[in-house]
């Protein structure tokens, strides 16, 4: 099977799965803001930042390294499968252990609790690392797209159904726990892993070099992301945490239906040509081409629909949420073509350039956030950040270009000039359009139609849309 063929069925299955799990988490989210306060949405908030944080410990570049790594042996790869689980059993205990010091830091002692019940969370997602990344080495999308549907729709279950019965904020987290055990029990079945008590390290040794830059990165690229969070909780209140991360979540949703389709492809696939340069850097810059052409013009959208998306989705106890969702929306198109930078960094085994980059990143993030956390307001923070993630872009795409295609940025920056003006033509039709008396609902779809249509017409104005069919009928 030829590239082009390999990523078109790579991307039709996990555009199943990751559409499908977008439409049940919104309508999950839709149903679950009106039964849940801001507050305790802002409680949740708070414990996710620091799983998240154990999650990427878990993984501990392994993942990444099973799928680039093509001379690993089966024995070996379950070898490894074991050293994973003893580091989940580590890092469940220790997790369990952290809720008393959480609970000082963030002054409410509720996270004692619920510390507890995530620390098996963080036992499940860190044995579900080896069997999730073998079946996706293994090519086998199809798979693990549609087990995480149906883990996620439980999941969703679950949760409005305790919602419903009135256990707050622990609705969300039993939710998860569950969800990460039923992906860990099928994933660990259709893999036929085993567990022994034996532990051999030299399958480690035989990854350190590519997982330690790997791993080095998600860490430093953990904190960048995830400080904002950590402050705001900290110095704010749980309702300004709960409004900020709403529309942060929510400016990621972009990257859920389009990038998050992608990614999971782009690795297992590209790691085949790991010494062609040249292709990869001709896959990167038709991905770009892609992004930058949707990602542009939705940005704009976004800006403009903020307020109907907000209201419509989530209820009116979250108009918080809306002017730092307006700034946000500015990082779209930005956001989509930087998740795809770290596939092709793995891709062309150049984990080093990857680490560069996440430093660089976290510089710039981390001293926006930090900025913006002084000014006291989220919309600031917000605003800061969109600076920082432009820095990011650029830093990024120099060290692609530049040091590994051994390119310039005119070479980039020309596949953008014509979605550059698909999104002038969004923004003009937008600043015309009155301001209309409707429902939120009605509004929402109102502006959609005028973004299809005018996006459309970009489409055959440009030549993109005679492009991207040239691009797809290629076969080689």
């Amino acid at each position: 099977m030829n590239l082009i063929d390999e990523f078109k069925k790579g991307v039709l299955y996990s555009a199943i799965g990751k559409y499908s799990n977008v439409i049940v988490q919104l309508l999950v989210q839709a149903i679950l803001s009106r039964l849940l306060t801001p507050k305790e949405y802002g409680v949740v908030a708070v414990v996710n930042v620091f799983l998240v944080f154990f999650q990427l410990l878990a993984d501990f570049g392994i993942g990444p390294a099973i799928i680039q790594n093509k001379q690993l042996t089966k024995k070996e790869i379950n070898s490894i499968f074991v050293f994973s689980c003893y580091l989940a059993i580590v890092l469940g205990l220790v997790f369990m252990a952290l809720g008393y010091p959480i609970s000082l830091f963030y002054k409410d002692a509720i996270y004692i609790p619920i510390s507890l019940v995530l620390g098996v969370c963080v036992f499940f997602y860190g044995i579900l690392v080896v069997p999730q990344n073998m079946l996706l080495r293994e090519k086998n999308f199809m798979a693990v797209n549609i087990v995480t549907v149906v883990a996620n729709v439980l999941s969703g279950v679950v949760s409005i159904v305790l919602a419903f019965a009135g256990f707050s904020y622990y609705s969300l987290i039993i939710s998860n726990t569950l969800k990460a055990a039923f992906l860990f029990f099928v994933f660990y079945f259709k893999t036929k892993l085993t567990v022994s008590f034996r532990l051999d390290l030299n399958p480690i040794k035989k990854i350190f070099s590519f997982s330690k830059n790997q791993f080095i990165f998600n860490f430093i690229n953990y904190f960048s992301g995830n400080l904002d969070k950590i402050l705001i909780g900290r110095f704010f209140s749980t309702s300004s945490l709960a409004y900020y991360d709403k529309s942060y979540q929510l400016s990621l949703y972009p990257n859920q239906i389009l990038t998050n389709v992608i990614y999971p492809v782009i690795q297992p696939i590209m790691s085949d040509y790991e010494t062609r340069m040249d292709k990869i850097k001709q896959v990167y810059l038709l991905l770009t081409r892609f992004l930058g052409t949707i990602g542009l013009s939705l940005s704009i959208f976004l800006f403009f629909s903020a307020k109907e998306i907000i209201l419509f989705l989530f209820g009116g106890q979250w108009g918080g949420s809306v002017a730092t969702f307006q700034i946000l929306a500015f990082s779209v198109w930005i956001q989509l073509i930087l998740t795809i930078t770290g596939a092709i960094f793995q891709s062309a085994n150049r984990t080093d350039l990857l680490l560069v980059s996440g430093v660089l990143t976290a510089i710039t993030n981390i001293t926006a956030m930090v900025v913006g956390i002084y000014s006291g307001k989220i919309e600031t923070v917000a605003l800061l950040l969109v600076i920082a993630f432009t820095l990011n872009f650029l830093q990024t795409n120099y060290l692609l270009m530049y040091k590994l295609f051994d390119s310039t940025y005119l070479e980039f920056f020309k596949i953008l000039i014509k979605p550059a003006l698909m999104a002038g033509f969004q923004a003009v039709g937008f600043l015309l359009l009155p301001t209309l008396p409707f429902s939120n609902f009605i509004n929402l779809v109102i502006k959609s139609l005028i973004f299809i249509l005018i996006f459309g017409v970009g489409l055959i104005v440009t030549g993109e849309m005679k492009a991207i069919k040239d691009i797809l009928a290629k076969r080689n």
